[in-house]
């Protein structure tokens, strides 16, 4: 703890936001974590059992169904079970909107996230130059501009801290931020997915 205080006293005031940033990124992965865990479900198995549902008729099974979990596809085929009666083309708008609702959850907060990781670096690049420059001024001041290379040393270590820290931060949040892509791009592919599955159904069971 002490080195960390310490660190951070050498970096300068520019590592007191990117600190306050990768606090930020953390808790947006950490929450993005949770809701992809709980909204997440493998999208052949579920269609199977509704499909083998509705073929029988049985709207009590389905309806019991689609309410065991609360993940995006459980719930798109909640709208659909409890709508079943509309017209296809109607059933077919309300999918549509509900995909648009469930891919909008998917995506809260990545935009702060990517926010996170273009910021960081240059809040350390900041830190660095303003470090660099306070280097220079402190040799500019010292008498005859004498110093020697020890001095310099130090000082440009320590400046460098801030674009260290900066991608510390950024490298993660940029994984993070690309695997959290990957998911979204399959949680709208089996949304779409369930989406066509659902009218195929009221086609064939009208």
């Amino acid at each position: 703890m002490k080195n960390f205080v310490l660190i951070i006293e050498l970096g300068g005031p520019c590592m007191y936001p990117i600190i306050a940033l990768s606090i930020v990124g953390l808790a947006v992965v950490i929450e993005r974590l949770w809701f992809y865990r709980k909204s997440w479900v493998n999208p052949g198995p579920l269609e199977r059992k509704l499909g083998e549902l509705l073929y029988k008729g049985d709207a009590e099974g389905a309806s019991r169904l689609v309410r065991e979990r609360e993940t995006s596809l459980h719930r798109l085929f909640r709208a659909a079970v409890d709508h079943w009666q509309a017209p296809p083309d109607a059933l077919k708008m309300l999918l549509e909107q509900e995909v648009r609702h469930e891919i909008y959850r998917w995506e809260k907060g990545l935009m702060l996230l990517s926010a996170v990781a273009r910021v960081e670096p240059l809040l350390g690049l900041l830190g660095t130059v303003l470090g660099i420059v306070e280097v220079f001024r402190a040799v500019a001041a010292t008498a005859e501009g004498s110093a020697n290379m020890a001095m310099l040393a130090s000082g440009i270590w320590e400046a460098l801290l801030t674009t260290v820290a900066g991608l510390v931060v950024a490298i993660p949040a940029v994984l993070c931020y690309t695997w959290f892509s990957s998911k979204i791009e399959a949680a709208e592919e089996a949304l779409c997915r369930g989406s066509d599955f659902i009218l195929r159904e009221k086609i064939l069971r009208g």
